[in-house]
């Protein structure tokens, strides 16, 4: 303890040096005074600052304190000095480079902790990581003088090595770190390394002495300069070309089989971040197009080894569970996709073994996420080649699946929903639901499984996808199902955090339910959405409100829309279009699919009902709807021409979220209302055109009273008219 905890004037050294952090980066003026006493005080204890574990918050927190002043132009004289630098690189750089005992130890005995602190990405501090900083700041200000000094002791460093590898192999280390430390200009942790210094030869370094690491076949031989050495790789991925990683992959499987856990994690983690490298490949409609690196030909010579590698580990219950295994599992099966069926069931096997054995004690979110998100992608992959599969994954998945529903795996439950909801989905139409999936409806319904505040997005879009493949099956099967689905949308929007669940529900149940069966309770549904409107009318809620109603005149025609809500009060269908609907677009104009069902549905309000123009009052509310309606069309925000936002998912950054894990690659795609319908703003304007020319002069006058405080709209529908090649005079 004495060597490993900091004691009390430690602590209090750490507190005052922060202080004087914050001081010279948040409220320099009344701080220069007496910045120079202060920047000798920290040096001086930098120099004599022991390299035992607990003065290391001591030694990260006065080289971070030193970065901040070396890296900014106005401290420049402090440190111009030749000497001075030589004097960093030496007492202070070098030091806190160097691998102690205790970093060996930690290696070996706790290989968790050693990656925390030393992952390229992570937020860990420690002194490695503080002294790479410290040179980049260097960098910034004296970048030749930083790069001749650095490149002598990284010279002297590995003629060291070499002339006794056995017992200098630290020293090479260090070189590495050295030249990590200036070689990067700019990096993120989830793109890499963008621009390097010009005068470091990156290549030309690691051709002679990073790659002879990775070439050893002998895994015991210096596990820290390989562990070094693929994070090396790992950071420079962007300079590598695509050859250079075709032929590194096969040498970083081969350290899958190390059996230090720093290595072997090391090696599945440069992996996974070389799998979503990608390079330019030329522009397409004005933006540039980028394809990967390693796509699914370049992977799929090694996929077999790949897997079998990882697989060797995650199947070791002496292991720990290794998160960044499990996300080069989830990769790797991304990215070879078709591929994947020459190795699906014994990939799937693997998973569900795996799984069997943490849901007995989840304790790693992050592995369980990637776990669930490689069932997912092999899911996605092989039913989009055919969707027959989806039995097979049926029988393989609903018996852990049952488990984990039934022991109540709290953790896993949100993912089990998704994985089932994306098996049904897929699922070949006209085969109906199938046996086990209308065995699992009724529980599905229990006010219980709705408590859990986890479970609702998941539990959601479950139900809309057994509403979306057996909506008339489930009703002649079990009569009284919609009053329970129903019953859960009442549940839903009573809560303001599930309002947006409650009304996909809803929506779900306009497309898909037979009207009959659907209308007899509308009265109902309607009157909760108002009594829910009245207590409080925000703004998301007005724009589920007005998505609903334009799907619901889409699907059943304005008639239908103003016949319920009359039934309700007279007149209200069109003060909920006047105080409701159309504000709500002037202010917040939808975008994508609902933009589309917005169209559809005003396009049928503006031409199918008569009632709007009864009197001067609602015909300024037609004239309104209008203006909605191709202000909507007008807008390049609308996006009418690409319905999903969705777009290239092989390099996003996907992890597990406390509040609820999405699965990305068990993401539903956006379903059309109206695939019947390819262009709602051709619709709309073909539709005008009939209007107008079945009654000559009458609706002319009132579309230019719509525009009258947008001028810029008449334009709009104009060239709208000229692309649908219709006339509305």
């Amino acid at each position: 303890d004495e060597e490993n905890e900091p004691g009390p004037i430690d602590v209090l050294q750490v507190a005052v040096i922060q202080n004087l952090y914050l001081y010279a980066n948040k409220d320099e003026e009344p701080f220069l005074p007496y910045l120079a006493k202060f920047t000798t005080l920290v040096w001086n204890m930098l120099l004599r600052v022991s390299q035992l574990p607990k003065h290391d918050a001591l030694a990260t927190t006065g080289i971070r304190f030193l970065s901040s002043l070396v890296g900014k132009l106005m401290h420049r004289e402090l440190f111009q000095e030749e000497a001075t630098l030589r004097e960093i690189f030496a007492r202070i750089v070098i030091p806190n480079l160097m691998i102690r005992e205790v970093d060996e130890e930690r290696f070996e005995d706790n290989p968790q902790e050693f990656i925390l602190s030393d992952m390229e990405g992570s937020d860990t501090e420690s002194r490695r990581k503080c002294a790479q900083e410290l040179l980049r700041a260097m960098c910034r200000q004296f970048e030749p003088q930083t790069t001749q000094i650095c490149s002598e002791h990284v010279s002297q460093m590995l003629a060291s090595f070499h002339a006794d590898a056995a017992n200098q192999w630290r020293n090479k280390d260090v070189a590495i770190h050295l030249m990590l430390g200036i070689s990067i200009k700019t990096e993120s942790a989830q793109y890499g390394v963008s621009q390097v210094n010009e005068g470091i030869n990156v290549m030309e370094f690691f051709s002679s002495h990073v790659l002879t690491e990775l070439q050893e076949p002998n895994m015991t031989v210096r596990p820290m300069v390989k562990a070094t050495s693929i994070k090396f790789v790992s950071i420079f991925r962007n300079q590598f070309t695509k050859q250079h990683l075709e032929a590194l992959l096969p040498l970083l499987i081969a350290h899958l089989g190390s059996p230090d856990v720093v290595v072997h994690t090391y090696a599945a983690a440069a992996m996974e971040k070389i799998l979503t490298c990608k390079v330019d490949s030329g522009t397409q409609g004005g933006t540039i197009s980028k394809v990967p690196k390693i796509g699914r030909a370049e992977l799929n010579p090694v996929l077999n080894q790949l897997f079998t590698g990882l697989f060797s580990i995650v199947d070791n219950v002496d292991l720990d569970e290794n998160e960044y295994v499990m996300k080069c599992i989830m990769r790797a099966s991304n990215v070879a996709r078709d591929d994947l069926l020459q190795v699906v069931q014994v990939v799937l096997e693997k998973l569900t073994a795996a799984l069997a054995r943490v849901a007995k004690n989840p304790k790693n979110p992050q592995y369980n996420h990637y776990l669930f998100e490689s069932i997912a992608v092999l899911i996605r992959s092989v039913c989009t080649i055919d969707a027959a599969h989806t039995t097979a994954f049926e029988n393989f998945l609903f018996p852990p699946f049952q488990d984990v529903l039934q022991k109540e795996v709290a953790e896993f439950t949100p993912y089990v929903f998704q994985l089932l909801a994306q098996i049904l989905e897929f699922r070949p139409e006209g085969t109906g639901l199938g046996a086990a999936y209308t065995a699992l409806f009724p529980p599905l319904l229990s006010p219980t499984l709705w408590e859990c505040k986890g479970n609702i997005p998941a539990l959601t879009r479950l139900l809309i996808a057994y509403l979306s493949k057996g909506a008339s099956e489930i009703l002649v099967q079990q009569p009284n199902s919609l009053l329970g689905i129903l019953g859960v949308f009442q549940k839903l929007i009573s809560s303001q955090a599930n309002e947006q669940y409650a009304f996909d529900l809803l929506r779900a149940i306009v497309m898909y339910v037979p009207q009959e069966a659907f209308m007899p309770r509308f009265k109902d549904v309607l009157q909760i959405i108002l009594t829910k409107m009245q207590k409080k009318k925000t703004e998301k809620l007005v724009g589920l409100i007005s998505h609903f109603f334009a799907l619901f005149v889409g699907k059943f025609g304005p008639q239908a829309y103003f016949e319920q809500l009359n039934l309700l009060q007279n007149g209200l269908g069109l003060n909920i279009l006047a105080h409701v609907w159309i504000p709500r677009l002037l202010f917040a104009p939808p975008t994508r699919l609902e933009a589309k069902t917005q169209i559809v549905g005003l396009t049928k309000l503006l031409c199918e009902t008569p009632v709007l123009l009864a009197d001067a009052n609602a015909q300024n509310i037609w004239s309104q709807i209008v203006c909605c309606a191709v202000k909507i069309v007008a807008s390049p925000d609308s996006h009418l021409d690409s319905l999903s936002a969705d777009g290239d998912d092989d390099d996003v950054e996907i992890g597990y979220d406390a509040t609820y894990s999405v699965l990305h690659f068990a993401a539903r795609p956006a379903r059309d209302p109206f695939p019947d319908v390819p262009d709602a703003s051709i619709m709309l304007a073909q539709s005008l055109h009939r209007l107008c020319a079945s009654h000559p002069g009458r609706f002319t006058p009132l579309i230019q009273k719509g525009f009258e405080s947008d001028p810029k709209l008449g334009a709009g529908l104009e060239s709208l008219c000229l692309r649908a090649g219709v006339s509305l005079s």
